[in-house]
């Protein structure tokens, strides 16, 4: 499917969902002039959308499978892999928003206080400074231009309980969909690495980025900090790589972690910030100018 095509799916089938959840509220109101089965025609034809593009990704991905971007990791410290291409694709069961390969990580800090864990009931929620990822600096992975920069939305708290995730599914998870893209995805930077392949980082802190789009990043530089924002159940790192800074639009795209791979998920790794400083001091020292990442 070109990108046309799929920017203009991903129109309709957004409309097509607003148009369903209209139709329940008004239904609260007023009788509306036709049949109730009727109204379930738009999230049919919603739900058909994604299954026709889903299938036109798995079908690219069998025929011409890309190869994996080699790329520097964008933290440092000890982190835990949660959801990971390792393990399956797409990763997070959806290729939609060029998610195929993307992988979700949480600090897991040697020494110091651990993330809360799931609980049933009580308490409801955290706040978000009980997580050690959050606030935790996130690294350019490769010389690049900041294609997109964006921190205004709010980090709300956890959805650590069992009543935490049902409103997460039921109502935020509903709602941000409607939103758009952005609302899914919260605070957000996209770096254009060259030779068609971007990165992006998600549910950034609000106010935490340091770069602007245009703005020259090298590898390794501070770019924000991890936060709690858009559809996020706990503060966590999300990073992918695709092939275009339209989430609605571009493809997902594999990466691989310099020194680290593909961790997995429940694998735990670690990454010095002694070898984050020499790779941009190399970085500085052999180029007067940004090159692009090459592939694998």
């Amino acid at each position: 499917m070109s990108e046309g095509r799929r920017k203009i799916a991903a129109r309709i089938q957004h409309g097509l969902w607003l148009i369903f959840f209209a139709q329940i509220v008004v239904r609260f109101f007023v009788e509306l002039p036709y049949n109730y089965w009727v109204s379930w025609l738009p999230a049919l034809g919603a739900i058909a959308i994604s299954m026709v593009t889903a299938r036109s990704a798995r079908m690219r991905i069998e025929n011409r499978p890309p190869a994996p971007v080699e790329v520097a990791p964008p933290v440092t410290g000890r982190w835990t892999a949660l959801n990971s291409p390792a393990d399956k694709v797409p990763s997070h069961g959806t290729h939609n928003l060029a998610q195929t390969y993307a992988i979700d990580i949480v600090a897991e800090p040697a020494e110091g206080p651990e993330r809360p864990a799931p609980v049933w009931f009580w308490p409801l929620a955290h706040r978000n400074r009980d997580y050690p990822a959050f606030g935790a600096p996130l690294r350019a992975v490769a010389d690049a231009t900041v294609a997109h920069a964006e921190d205004g939305q709010r980090d709300h708290l956890s959805r650590s309980s069992l009543a935490g995730v049902l409103y997460f599914w039921i109502v935020e998870g509903i709602c941000r969909t409607l939103g758009g893209s952005r609302r899914i995805v919260g605070n957000h930077v996209v770096l254009d690495l060259g030779e068609g392949t971007y990165a992006l980082y998600a549910h950034v802190q609000r106010g935490s980025l340091q770069v602007r789009a245009g703005d020259k990043a090298i590898a390794g530089q501070v770019l924000g900090r991890c936060g709690n924002s858009g559809n996020s159940t706990q503060p966590h790192v999300h990073f992918q790589l695709m092939s275009g800074p339209d989430l609605d639009t571009a493809r997902g795209l594999p990466f691989r972690w310099r020194g680290v791979g593909v961790p997995a998920a429940g694998e735990a790794f670690t990454v010095d910030e002694d070898e984050k400083g020499d790779e941009r001091e190399n970085q500085t020292a052999t180029t007067s100018a940004p090159e692009p990442s090459r592939r694998a």
